[in-house]
């Protein structure tokens, strides 16, 4: 059951949330389906697959589908997968695995495999394994249900097409009602950027970005029905570029963000993620104009040494990094910056790991998702380089990387306390029922008592007591 659904705890690829690993959804804040069929679905890796779930419940609500959270009452059962490392595969591998013993005790009950790691696995998936009935690459959500229809009938359903247009700006995604309060809004979809470790050119496909009028109309709609935080999502936003048909205007991401931001002072913008050589001056002046426009940035590094950046094909060096963080903290001295680490890629050696940890120290991260090199099948990487690194040496250098993360975190965090910050309540803290949990602007995560006559969605002021390197903690003014 979802019970024993393992969270992937070393699965620190861009921009995870662990805690939300193998997340399913089941009741949503929108009507869905006319309760005849159930589907289940599972999401693993990246924002991004979070928000492609959200769209592929609004085409299966359409369909007559409704959610369920009870794997054993679902009719199709679908697991949205993340190809960024081997070990994202196995936990997908074991999950199909229980999914099948459903099978068999209930007849009947199709499963499918979603997303980016449908292209390099149908085959064994649907020949060799003989787990699922569907396979659905992530340009391919609009046809599940015809895929489903002919699976009912015996077929089985593969459609891994990667699409140059496909943006599914005319669906409305139907949101997991895990708060109220926060949702994603996907902005474009592939990536044209090629690092050598990368798969995602491959699995999402080319670059092509959503009608700007479609983005906002979302954003105004999530507004309207009580959100008060969107994260505009892309592989790569700061890339983001769209031409009106018609008129020929042509937006940009900083346009999209004064956009989106001029919706309502009290909706807040974040995004993510950022490439380095694609944010401009004109981004950081926007959001350092907007305050509702949150001050923080995640800005993937994955190495501190030119030599390793080039073998990645990351198109910028140590320094051109370095200038650019100072930049960043030059026009807003107030913004966080988090990042994407990689340790043991090929070739690095010991003197070069540590130009890695002097860029953490001098780049002061907020945070960082971090993780040893995982060679993925198909990459350039693979094809042209050796894994060379012993595991024990990858994982040696993570922990240095981890560490010195951590008493960064710690001491930027402490320098918070006696601050005061304007948090948006997202609900009850974990721990405590008797506690609220918020980020502030920084995106960091603030825990306070609560205060009689506060609720989830509203903002509120917290001066900073205590902090860890993860949370602050704090009490809010009256």
């Amino acid at each position: 059951m979802y019970n024993d659904n393992p969270t992937l705890t070393d699965l620190n690829a861009k921009s995870i949330d662990l805690t939300k690993q193998g997340e399913v959804f089941g009741e949503f804040d929108q009507a869905t389906g006319d309760g005849s069929k159930r589907f289940y679905i599972e999401s693993y890796g990246c924002q991004m697959n979070f928000s492609d779930s959200e769209i592929v419940a609004s085409i299966l609500g359409e369909a007559g589908y409704g959610p369920t959270r009870d794997l054993e009452a679902a009719d199709l059962i679908l697991i949205n997968t993340c190809s960024i490392r081997e070990k994202a595969e196995e936990t997908v591998r074991k999950r199909l695995r229980v999914f099948d013993k459903v099978k068999k005790r209930k007849p009947g009950t199709m499963v499918g495999v979603l997303g980016c790691m449908a292209e390099r696995l149908k085959a064994k998936f649907l020949e060799e394994e003989k787990l699922v009935d569907l396979v659905v690459g992530p340009d391919a959500y609009r046809d599940l249900p015809t895929l489903v229809a002919g699976a009912e009938e015996g077929d089985k359903g593969v459609n891994v097409f990667l699409s140059r247009e496909e943006t599914y700006a005319d669906i409305n995604p139907l949101r997991l009602q895990s708060n109220g309060v926060t949702a994603f809004i996907s902005i474009m979809r592939g990536c044209d950027n090629m690092c050598s470790f990368c798969v995602v050119p491959y699995t999402r496909g080319r670059e092509r970005s959503r009608n700007a009028f479609s983005i906002v109309a979302e954003a105004t709609d999530l507004y309207e029905r009580g959100f008060r935080e969107v994260t505009l999502l892309g592989q790569n936003v700061d890339s983001y570029k769209w031409t009106h048909p018609e008129t020929e205007e042509r937006v940009n991401f900083a346009q999209l963000l004064a956009m989106t931001a001029a919706v309502h002072p009290d909706l807040r913008i974040r995004f993510s993620t950022s490439h380095p050589k694609d944010i401009t001056d004109e981004v950081l002046y926007t959001m350092r104009d907007h305050e509702n426009i949150c001050k923080y940035i995640h800005l993937p590094v994955q190495s501190g040494n030119s030599r390793i950046l080039d073998l990645m094909n990351r198109t910028y060096d140590r320094e051109w990094y370095q200038a650019k963080i100072d930049r960043i903290y030059e026009i807003m001295p107030n913004c966080a910056v988090s990042s994407d680490v990689i340790t043991g890629f090929c070739t690095e050696t010991e003197e070069e790991h540590q130009d890695t940890l002097r860029m953490i120290a001098y780049a002061r991260y907020s945070m960082s998702y971090m993780f040893y090199y995982s060679e993925r099948p198909g990459t350039p990487a693979a094809r042209k380089f050796t894994d060379d690194v012993p595991l024990p040496v990858k994982k040696r250098r993570l922990q240095e990387v981890i560490d010195l993360q951590t008493t960064i975190s710690n001491e930027l965090n402490q320098k918070d306390i006696g601050k005061t910050f304007k948090v948006l309540i997202e609900g009850e803290s974990k721990r405590s029922d008797s506690d609220w949990k918020g980020r502030n602007s920084q995106n960091k995560m603030v825990i306070f008592p609560k205060v009689a006559g506060t609720r989830t969605g509203d903002y509120v002021h917290v001066v900073i007591h205590e902090a860890t390197s993860a949370t602050l903690l704090g009490t809010q003014l009256r």
